[in-house]
C-alpha cells in the first residue's frame, strides 16, 4: 500500500487531518506525525530551523519503516516538506504544496512575524492562537472547524510559538525550486491571508511541470473549510483509489 505523509503547520498537529486520514485510510497507509512542541508533542523542544523540523519528520517517517512516500505540507509544514524533498529526493513520490510559498518572511501576511513574536510575548501563545487560527477561515471564530484549529493551537508551547516564527523568517526556499523533480500540485484558497498569490504563484511558476488548484471562497484552511473539494483535489492528483 502507497504512503502518504501530511505535515502541518505552525501551531497545527496531527488532529487536524482527521477527515483526511478518514478518507485516504482504505488506498493508504496515511501519517500524520505531530512537530516538535505542537500536537501531542508539545513537551518536546522546538527547533527554529525549517531544515531540522525536515529532518524530524523524515526521521519519523523512516521509524514506521516507509521509505517512499506521497507528501502533503501545509503552510509553514509546507516549507519543511519542500527541505524534505531537498534533503531526500529519492524519497518522495508526489508532493503536495498546499497554502505555502518559498518566502519564509511572508510577504502580505495578515501582521508581520515580528508584529505576531511581539503579540505572544505580550498576549501569551493561547491567546495569541487563538487569535491566528481565526484569520484560517473566511468566516474566522464562526467557522465550523475553526475550534479545531484554535484548540491546537492552544496546546503549542510556548517556546514552540516564538521557535517557529524564528524559523521561517529566516528561511527561503526560492533557490531550490527548480531542483524538485517530484510531480507537484500547489493548492491555495484564494482568501488567504496569510500566504498571498505571490507565493503560490512563485511555487506554480518555479517548479517545472507544476500543477495548480485554486479554491474559491476558502482562506487558508481549505481542507477544514471544503475537506469534500480538498480530498477529491487530492485524491486525483495522487491517483488514490483508482
Amino acid at each position: 500500500m502507497r504512503a502518504l505523509v501530511f505535515v502541518h503547520g505552525y501551531l497545527g498537529g496531527s488532529a487536524q487531518w482527521a477527515g483526511q486520514a478518514e478518507a485516504f485510510s482504505a488506498s493508504a497507509r496515511v501519517i500524520t506525525p505531530d512537530l516538535p512542541g505542537y500536537g501531542l508533542n508539545n513537551a518536546l523542544p522546538a527547533p527554529d530551523e525549517i531544515g531540522a523540523f525536515a529532518d524530524y519528520v523524515l526521521e519519523q517517517v523512516r521509524a514506521v519503516g516507509v521509505d517512499r512516500f506521497d507528501l502533503v505540507g501545509h503552510s509553514m509544514g509546507g516549507m519543511i516538506v519542500q527541505e524534505m524533498v531537498a534533503r531526500a529526493p529519492q524519497r518522495v513520490e508526489r508532493l503536495v504544496l498546499y497554502g505555502t510559498g518559498p518566502v519564509g518572511l511572508l510577504p502580505g501576511r495578515f501582521e508581520t512575524i515580528d508584529e505576531s513574536k511581539r503579540r505572544l510575548e505580550a498576549d501569551g501563545l493561547e491567546a495569541t492562537g487563538r487569535r491566528i487560527s481565526a484569520t484560517w477561515f473566511v468566516e474566522r471564530e464562526q467557522a465550523e472547524n475553526y475550534p479545531v484549529c484554535a484548540e491546537l493551537a492552544a496546546m503549542a508551547s510556548r517556546q514552540a510559538g516564538l521557535a517557529g516564527l524564528s524559523a521561517m523568517e529566516k528561511w527561503s526556499g526560492e533557490k531550490a525550486l527548480a531542483e524538485i523533480a517530484s510531480p507537484t500540485l500547489v493548492l491555495w484558497g484564494d482568501c488567504d491571508r496569510t500566504y498571498l498569490w505571490s507565493q503560490p504563484y512563485q511555487l506554480w511558476q518555479g517548479i517545472e511541470g507544476a500543477r495548480l488548484a485554486v479554491i474559491p471562497g476558502c482562506a487558508h484552511a481549505v481542507h477544514l473549510e471544503k475537506p469534500a473539494l480538498f480530498n477529491a483535489m487530492l485524491a486525483d492528483f495522487l491517483e488514490l483509489g483508482r
